[in-house]
């Protein structure tokens, strides 16, 4: 599994100065993550909802096997909103992790918005629930050369 070393200095605060080792994780494990944090449509099986923050804290947080001794990196802490790191230490941490465990651009928009598929999907069913499903729609003229009498 490959791995990498972070040196990071004083730049983000002394409690983060230190030694970081991240590591490759699993494809199982890399999955797992995903989908506790994806919620998924019953019936069309398409994502409705994905939390890509906890999906990329959880994943730097399983692919970290190293840090200082004073322990400043914790799941909680990667989550906090108030009191978490400093933004541009999470933004290496996100790109040294999704070099290792290779979350490409791709997944990443997947894991962040609405598939194209799911909003053609949204769009179909309220235009075709106006339609009962053996209803063939009919334009007003040809209801009324139906119903009118042809004149002698």
């Amino acid at each position: 599994m490959k791995t990498e070393k972070v040196e990071i200095d004083n730049r983000y605060g002394e409690e983060y100065a230190g030694k970081y080792v991240f590591s490759e994780i699993s494809w199982a494990k890399r999955s797992r993550i995903i989908q506790k944090h994806t919620k998924y449509h019953p019936v069309t099986g398409q994502v409705v909802t994905s939390d890509y923050i906890a999906i990329q804290a959880e994943t730097i947080y399983a692919s970290l096997r190293e840090q200082p001794s004073n322990k400043p990196i914790s799941l909680g802490k990667l989550l906090n909103e108030e009191d978490g790191i400093p933004i541009e230490l999470g933004e290496l941490f996100s790109k040294t992790v999704n070099r290792l465990c290779s979350l490409s651009v791709d997944e990443t928009r997947f894991l962040s918005e609405l598939s194209d598929e799911e909003k053609r999907t949204q769009a179909s069913q309220s235009t075709n629930s106006a339609l009962s499903s053996n209803a063939c729609p009919v334009s007003s003229e040809e209801n009324l050369q139906k119903t009118s009498k042809p004149s002698s």
